[in-house]
């Protein structure tokens, strides 16, 4: 999976707050161009896919399914950090797609929760074990500036040297 994913196509300003329902709605709008950012095979399903368990209503934000992997896609959209609470959600919503949605023939879906920023070492722990593939990515509205690049670069550089 990419990381980060770059939505600069969306023209929102990087330091705008902008609401999940917000996002959601201009990735919607650009929906072609958000297929092209994910990858190759992918086939859109829909937004806020209902998932009804005990007669309670919850909702997959964005919904694929990727006809290379025979797969079904969920996306989770965070404007915050990424957050463990997150990751059980979808590892429901992973579970349930593959007991009551999945055909014959498909693969385990797969989940992406796509979020402002996220801490390695807690992602790893929180999506460390889980039976499902569920991925991490940060996304970010604009390609950094080439200062920053390779400020990011030396960084990764230093630590790479740091713990030779």
């Amino acid at each position: 999976m990419k990381d980060p994913y770059v939505f600069e196509f969306l023209g929102i300003p990087e330091n705008k707050p902008v609401l999940e329902s917000e996002l959601e709605k201009a990735l919607v709008r650009q929906i072609e161009d958000f297929m092209l950012e994910l990858g190759r095979g992918f086939m859109f399903v829909g937004t806020q896919q209902r998932v009804t368990l005990n007669n309670t209503h919850y909702y997959v934000d964005m919904v694929f399914y990727n006809k290379e992997l025979h797969a079904y896609v969920l996306i989770e959209l965070k404007t915050v950090k990424l957050m463990p609470e997150v990751v059980r959600q979808l590892n429901m919503y992973l579970n349930y797609y593959a007991a009551e949605v999945d055909e014959p023939g498909d693969n385990p879906p797969i989940g992406i929760i796509l979020c402002t920023d996220k801490d390695n070492v807690s992602a790893e722990y929180a999506l460390g074990g889980l039976s499902n593939n569920i991925f991490a990515s940060t996304y970010t509205y604009v390609i950094p500036d080439k200062e920053r690049l390779i400020a990011q670069v030396e960084a990764v550089l230093k630590q790479w040297d740091d713990n030779e």
